[in-house]
């Protein structure tokens, strides 16, 4: 069921990267209004709550740890209503849903694997008969880095129907999407691999007997190539790495991970590059001190570069920034309809080639459009580079070809179907290719 959903990669916003554990409603609605106005008509359309919502006490980027969490009479989780005012009265997420659809966009929170802690050890009713959270909780599997949540024995009375509970009730809300943490992170646990395969297969069977379409993320990675196939049947997109932010090293390694994952992209099924970290980052005005808030540390370079890497091998895009903060550059970034028309609309993304020495030199990705081709060239050195390509390397056929900058907006001069191109430091261009 879950593939007729997300058929194209999925766009949105998603709160971590500005506001991490502690971003509230009026914020929600006032970047929903922002992408409404700005955004929707070049494709965006997800609006996403990340972690921590069900914490009152939450008002900086980081954890509080074992702090308590709001919960209702079954063991879920339910919205702070000191964060999330409307959420009063037992409506949860529904009037910041409606007000969302209401601008004909869509919502999306962020949930972890398992069942709260504090739930077992309060042994709370869960919806089965007979069984409580004490007796589903699974407390030898705890998330390393955010103690909130036990896992789930996946055989246990009970375990099945208290995912299929949180579910409903998050399709009474009004949720689109969902995306789940710790559930994809072999690099976390590298002694267990993989380990919550049985988990997704129940979130993907409470998710289709909920009688929503959400689309399905899973997070963080990387999730291992090898379980392609099982990843690709239970869930819309899935992280190959860890949490991405603003540094060079982290935008260069993602090469060698879209390398990988570039025979296992399809429709409804995206590997997930992560967050685009553009724009206003870490933006916590509760915190007395915000040591931490930036705009992004990537040139204006390297921002070209993650955006036409991420749109030619079609990984879902969320922006990570405060949207009402965006700068002209970077919403001109967001805007670019041929960026976002190919990222829609082409196939089969290729590594053409790779030439470095020490992690410097150039990469070529290429990848098929309608009627068209693809073409990438990365220049991942230190200076200014030319590199050049052979329009004839790619079987486009015929002899004389139009070529179109995508980030200039403007036509390129080609020669015997050989054309070259400077390339800034840690930069790219991308290229649109006809045959005339």
């Amino acid at each position: 069921m879950h593939k007729k959903f997300a058929l194209t990669p999925p766009m949105g916003w998603n709160s971590w990267d500005c506001y991490g554990a502690s971003v509230n409603e009026e914020e929600l609605k006032a970047n929903a209004d922002y992408m409404a106005k700005n955004l929707k008509d070049y494709g965006w359309e997800y609006i996403v709550c990340d972690i921590q919502w069900s914490e009152s006490s939450a008002d900086c980027h980081d954890y509080h740890y074992f702090a308590p969490l709001c919960m209702d009479e079954y063991s879920r989780l339910i919205p702070a209503v000191e964060r999330f005012p409307s959420s009063a009265g037992g409506k949860g997420f529904r009037p910041i849903a409606d007000y969302i659809h209401s601008l004909g966009l869509k919502f999306g929170i962020h949930i972890m694997r398992g069942i709260p802690r504090q739930a077992a050890h309060m042994n709370t009713k869960i919806k089965c008969d007979g069984v409580t959270a004490r007796d589903i909780a699974n407390p030898t599997f705890i998330c390393p880095w955010n103690p909130d949540m036990y896992g789930i024995y996946p055989n246990a009375k009970g375990a099945q129907e208290y995912y299929d509970s949180i579910f409903e009730l998050y399709a009474s809300w009004g949720v689109d999407y969902i995306k789940c943490d710790d559930i994809a992170n072999t690099e976390i646990r590298p002694d267990q691999p993989y380990s919550a395969r049985e988990e997704i297969e129940m979130i993907r069977k409470a998710i289709d007997k909920c009688g929503r379409p959400m689309v399905l993320s899973l997070s963080p990675g990387p999730a291992p190539v090898w379980e392609h196939e099982h990843l690709a049947a239970n869930a819309n997109l899935w992280r190959m790495t860890g949490d991405f932010w603003d540094e060079w090293s982290k935008l260069h390694a993602m090469f060698e991970r879209c390398y990988a994952w570039q025979e296992y992209v399809q429709p409804g099924a995206w590997p997930d590059c992560d967050m685009l970290p553009i724009g206003h980052l870490k933006v916590n005005p509760r915190q007395k001190v915000n040591k931490w808030i930036h705009y992004t540390y990537f040139t204006r370079d390297e921002q070209i570069t993650m955006m036409t890497l991420w749109g030619i091998f079609r990984s879902p895009l969320m922006i990570g920034g405060e949207m009402r903060d965006n700068d002209e550059f970077t919403l001109s970034l967001l805007q670019n309809a041929e960026l976002i028309d190919m990222l829609k609309n082409s196939s089969g993304a290729r590594q053409f080639s790779r030439k470095e020495t020490d992690g410097k030199g150039e990469i070529i990705w290429t990848s098929k459009g309608e009627s068209c081709r693809y073409v990438a060239l990365f220049n991942t050195d230190d200076e200014e580079r030319e590199i050049s390509f052979d329009v004839t390397d790619i079987t486009i056929g015929g002899i004389d070809y139009s070529v179109w900058d995508m980030w200039a907006h403007e036509e390129y001069t080609v020669t015997n179907g050989v054309f070259s191109a400077k390339v800034n430091p840690h930069g790219a261009r991308l290229f649109k290719i006809k045959v005339k």
